[in-house]
């Protein structure tokens, strides 16, 4: 997949309908499904679950994410996947 790779947004469309972690400021992590985004690294997620201390702590759905919030997106880890 790598060799695919030649910009950053490559990698997040190369992500989409798969299962991500998101971390934004303030120490909150969310996991789900990339739905969409956009060049300011908005970003959708279905199936979106608040994680705290590797547990899950709240299913919130279909939820939007503001770019300047976000530190990294990251594949999920399979055991965040509730």
């Amino acid at each position: 997949m790598a060799q695919t790779i030649e910009r950053p947004l490559d990698l997040l469309n190369a992500s989409k309908g798969k299962e991500v972690l998101v971390q934004l400021k303030g120490d909150k992590q969310f996991v789900g499904v990339l739905l969409a985004f956009d060049i300011h690294i908005n970003v959708v997620l279905d199936n979106a679950k608040e994680i705290e201390n590797g547990e899950v702590k709240k299913s919130v759905g279909l939820t939007f994410l503001r770019g300047d919030t976000i530190i990294f997106i990251s594949p999920a880890s399979t055991s965040l996947r509730k």
